[in-house]
C-alpha cells in the first residue's frame, strides 16, 4: 500500500512527501505568534493609552496587569492538565477563539474592573495558554532534534515581538487604541483558528508515526506506542530537587524581562528616548533572535540544556548593566540586542529542558505546573517598577536590585542537573 492511500486511515489531512512532525512545528511557531496579544510586548504599547485616556495611574495600571497576570499563571497547571487529556487539536482552537473574544472584551475596557478581567483573560489565554500549545506539541514529535525543531518554532515568537510593537504603535496612532485590539480579534479568528483545527495532531503515535519520523502500522491504543523516554508524573517531578532549582531560574527573566518590556516606553523615556525608540528596541530584540535560536537550539541538542541557562541568565546580568548606562539611541540599541540573545537561549531551553529531564507523557502537566511560576514571576515583575517610578521617580534603584537575581539564577542553573528515577 503506497502512501497517499493511507493517508486518509493515519488521520493526518494530507500525506506529505517529508516527516509531519515539521508541519507541526510550523503550526506551533503560528501558534507562538498568535499568542501575541497577550505577550506583554504587544500589550505595552497600550498601557500609555490607557493612563491618557482615563487618568489612571502607572502604579495602579501596573497593579491590574500583575494581579490579572498571576491570577492566570494560578490557573496554568489545570490548564496543562485540560491539555494532556483533550489534546492540543481542541484545546488551541478553543483557545485561539477564546482569545479573540478576549480582544474584543479589551477594546471595550473603560473602567478599573473591565481593565483587570481583560488582563486576566489575555494572559491565561494568549501569553499562557498559547504558548504551552506551541511548547509542549513539538517535544511530542521530535527527541534527538527537540532544539532545532523548537528553535524554528522560536520564529513565531520573535516575529511576534518584532512586529507587534510597531505596528500596533501605528495602528494607535492612526486609528486608536480600540481598532487595535479589535485587528487582533479578527485576525486570531478568521486565522488561527482554521489553521490549528485542521493542521495540528497530537501525537506522531496516533497517526503511525515515531518521532523524528520512522513510520509505523497505524496505532490503536496509546499502550502499543512504546515510550522512548522515562515518564514522569507531575507529582514525581515536583518531588525532585531539580523541577524546583528550574522553577527558580525560570521565574527570574519571567519577573524582570516582563517589568523592563512593560514600562519600555517610560524606561526610554528617562533617557531622553521617544516611544518610537522603545519600539525600535522591542524589535531589535526579536531580529536579534532570529539568527541567535538556531545556535541555540543546534547547542541544545549537543550540550547539557542547564548550560544554556545559565549562559542566558549572565546575559539578563549584562543587560541590566547596560540599561542602567542607556543614554543614546546606540546604547538603547546594545541593551536591546543583549536582551535579544538572552530571549533566544531561555526561548530554547524553556522548551527542551523540561521533557529532556521529565519526558514526553505528561508533558502538558509539568509545563503547566512550571508555567504557573513563570507566569507568577512576570505577575510580580511590573509591580516593583511600577512603584519604583512612583516613589523615587526613576528606576535606578529597582535595576539595582535586579541584578541580584540573575547571579543566584546562575549559581541554581548549573545545579540543576537532570533527575533519576
Amino acid at each position: 500500500m503506497d502512501r497517499s492511500e493511507r493517508a486518509p486511515e493515519s488521520g493526518l489531512p494530507f500525506r506529505p512527501p517529508f516527516f509531519y512532525g515539521w508541519i507541526i512545528v510550523a503550526i506551533s511557531a503560528v501558534t507562538l505568534f498568535f499568542s501575541g496579544p497577550g505577550q506583554t510586548h504587544s500589550v505595552s504599547v497600550f498601557i500609555d493609552s490607557y493612563i491618557e485616556e482615563f487618568g489612571w495611574s502607572r502604579s495602579v495600571v501596573s497593579g491590574m496587569y500583575s494581579l490579572g497576570t498571576l491570577g492566570a499563571g494560578l490557573l496554568m497547571g489545570a490548564v496543562g492538565s485540560l491539555f494532556d487529556r483533550h489534546g492540543h487539536r481542541f484545546m488551541t482552537t478553543l483557545v485561539a477563539a477564546l482569545l479573540g473574544a478576549a480582544a474584543i472584551w479589551m477594546s471595550r475596557a473603560s473602567r478599573i474592573p473591565m481593565l483587570l478581567a481583560g488582563f486576566f483573560l489575555i494572559r491565561l489565554l494568549g501569553q499562557s495558554s498559547m504558548s504551552l500549545s506551541s511548547t509542549t506539541l513539538v517535544p511530542q514529535w521530535f527527541i534527538r532534534r527537540r532544539g532545532r525543531a523548537l528553535s524554528v518554532v522560536s520564529l513565531g515568537g520573535v516575529a511576534s515581538s518584532a512586529a507587534l510593537p510597531p505596528l500596533n504603535t501605528w495602528i494607535i496612532q492612526n486609528y486608536g487604541w480600540r481598532m487595535g485590539w479589535t485587528a487582533w480579534a479578527v485576525l486570531l479568528w478568521i486565522v488561527m483558528v482554521p489553521l490549528g483545527y485542521l493542521l495540528i495532531r497530537d501525537r506522531p503515535e496516533e497517526v503511525g508515526l515515531r518521532p523524528e519520523g520512522e513510520e509505523t502500522a497505524v496505532l490503536t491504543t496509546m499502550e502499543e506506542g512504546v515510550e522512548l523516554e522515562v515518564a514522569w508524573t507531575v507529582k514525581e517531578a515536583i518531588g525532585t530537587r531539580c523541577f524546583w532549582l528550574l522553577l527558580f531560574c525560570m521565574m527570574i527573566p519571567s519577573a524582570i524581562g516582563t517589568g523592563l518590556v512593560f514600562h519600555q516606553v517610560s524606561i526610554m523615556g528617562e533617557a531622553g528616548l521617544g516611544p518610537e525608540v522603545a519600539a525600535s528596541v522591542l524589535s531589535l530584540m526579536a531580529v536579534v533572535r532570529l539568527p541567535v535560536v538556531f545556535f541555540a537550539g543546534h547547542i541544545a541538542d549537543r550540550l547539557p540544556v542547564r548550560y544554556l541557562l545559565a549562559v542566558g541568565l549572565g546575559l539578563l546580568f549584562l543587560g541590566l548593566v547596560v540599561q542602567l548606562n542607556i543614554s543614546s539611541v546606540q546604547t538603547a540599541m546594545a541593551y536591546g540586542a543583549l536582551l535579544g540573545v538572552m530571549m533566544a537561549f531561555l526561548s530554547i531551553v524553556g522548551g527542551v529542558i523540561w521533557p529532556e529531564y521529565f519526558g514526553r507523557r505528561y508533558l502538558g502537566g509539568i509545563r503547566g505546573v512550571a508555567m504557573m511560576a513563570m507566569v507568577a514571576g512576570s505577575a510580580a515583575g511590573p509591580l516593583p517598577f511600577g512603584f519604583a517610578y512612583d516613589l523615587f521617580g526613576g528606576y535606578r534603584e529597582i535595576l539595582v536590585i535586579s541584578m541580584i537575581f540573575p547571579v543566584l539564577g546562575m549559581v541554581a542553573a548549573m545545579l540543576a542537573t537532570p533527575p533519576r528515577k
